[in-house]
């Protein structure tokens, strides 16, 4: 604490001063550990995170503040015009001159003894490791059965059911009905869980009720419930509540809503999501397809063009040319060689013609032999009255020899 002046007026600044009560304030043990009852008013959480509300009874005020790693910690958030009960230290602010609380917890007036057996059993469990985001499961896509345990009577099961109709018409529901409030309520969402887990096996299951008090809420931070929800086959989501109401059973199940509304969001795809799912889907596949048949048109034309290079058609036209070349060749070369044969033979033809003795026969000449045949080329092969034989160029006649001359 700063040392008053001795010998000095006491002509203080605004901001020695305020420092002065400040630290009259935190040098105060008693003010530094307390609770403070009230009701919630001026209400705010900026997008800081800090908490911002002012808590009042009949005759005063007092502005409190809860920073951001102390708000995310808070299993119970206020409402505007609740009744409260505030833990913190008193100091002050600075800036404005003004005294405010800044807390570290909140709890609803009046059941301070429940809120200290909800975070025995809450650290308990925790330590034990019910809570390890690392045992959570995911919750299906496209989930084909639901199971639900809530009150068949109250209101949280309508909300479930409209939205489950209006987001994911084709999920199979079913119900396992229990009291989810009262001494009963434990017992009878033990005995539910276990039904769905034993006989549906639903791909998931939403443990829902509307909001309440604490002691409303009372059954889902049993610990055979927690234990039940961490035991189950089915990965649960809890939907309990108002949006600042925090169970046990919300910290051990694989996933928590806000309220039984948005439970059922979280356990369904959106209908018009997954129309544009598949539409998104359809059009990349269309464009698959036609990226793929330009490929495959591509590659058709370029072993057509291969197939047309290797073929051996042009090459059998080119030979067939060639052999109709040839033939007409041989034609021609077989013509002209008949022709010269014809010329040549036609020669020898007249030239036989002309040594032929009947050519000579032709020019006059005769041909003589004798009776057996012998050719008479001389007179000495004769005598006076042989018989003979001569041919002429019309026929044969016969004579006899009546001498011979020799010259």
């Amino acid at each position: 604490m700063a040392q008053l002046p001795l010998f000095k007026p006491l002509s203080w600044s605004v901001t020695e001063i305020t420092g002065y009560l400040r630290e009259l304030l935190e040098g105060d043990d008693l003010l530094q550990d307390l609770w403070v009852r009230g009701e919630v008013s001026n209400l705010s959480r900026p997008a800081s995170g800090h908490l911002y509300f002012t808590i009042k009874d009949a005759g005063a005020a007092l502005r409190c503040v809860m920073w951001r790693t102390a708000a995310s910690r808070q299993v119970f958030l206020p409402r505007e015009g609740e009744a409260v009960e505030v833990h913190g230290y008193i100091s002050l602010y600075e800036v404005s001159g003004s005294y405010q609380l800044y807390a570290d917890l909140i709890r609803p007036a009046g059941e301070g003894l429940l809120y200290q057996e909800f975070l025995r059993l809450k650290a308990r469990l925790e330590a034990e490791g019910l809570f390890d985001p690392a045992r959570k499961r995911p919750i299906p896509l496209w989930p084909q059965t639901l199971g639900i345990v809530t009150s068949p009577s109250g209101a949280a099961l309508r909300d479930v059911l409209d939205t489950l109709r209006r987001r994911f018409p084709l999920v199979k529901v079913i119900l396992a009905p229990t009291p989810v409030q009262g001494a009963e309520a434990p017992g009878g969402i033990v005995r539910a869980l276990r039904l769905l887990n034993q006989e549906i096996h639903p791909d998931a299951i939403l443990l829902a009720r509307g909001g309440g008090s604490i002691e409303d809420l009372w059954a889902f931070n049993d610990e055979q419930v927690a234990r039940a929800i961490a035991a189950s086959h089915s990965p649960v989501i809890t939907g309990i509540g108002h949006e600042t109401d925090y169970t046990i059973a919300d910290f051990v199940a694989d996933m928590r809503a806000p309220t039984p509304t948005a439970a059922a969001e979280l356990a369904t795809p959106s209908r018009i999501d997954l129309l544009q799912v598949v539409t998104e889907e359809t059009s990349r596949m269309d464009r698959a397809v036609q990226i793929y048949l330009q490929g495959s048109r591509g590659r058709l034309e370029s072993l057509h063009n291969r197939l047309r290079l290797l073929s051996p058609a042009p090459r059998i036209r080119r030979d067939r040319q060639q052999l109709d070349d040839l033939l007409r060749r041989a034609d021609r070369s077989l013509t002209h060689q008949l022709q010269l044969n014809r010329a040549h033979l036609s020669g020898l033809e007249q030239r036989l013609v002309s040594l032929s003795p009947l050519g000579v026969l032709q020019r006059g000449f005769a041909i003589v032999t004798r009776p057996e045949g012998n050719l008479v080329r001389s007179t000495a092969q004769v005598s006076a009255g042989d018989d003979l034989q001569v041919q002429v160029s019309d026929g044969s006649f016969g004579v006899r020899v009546r001498h011979t001359e020799n010259r």
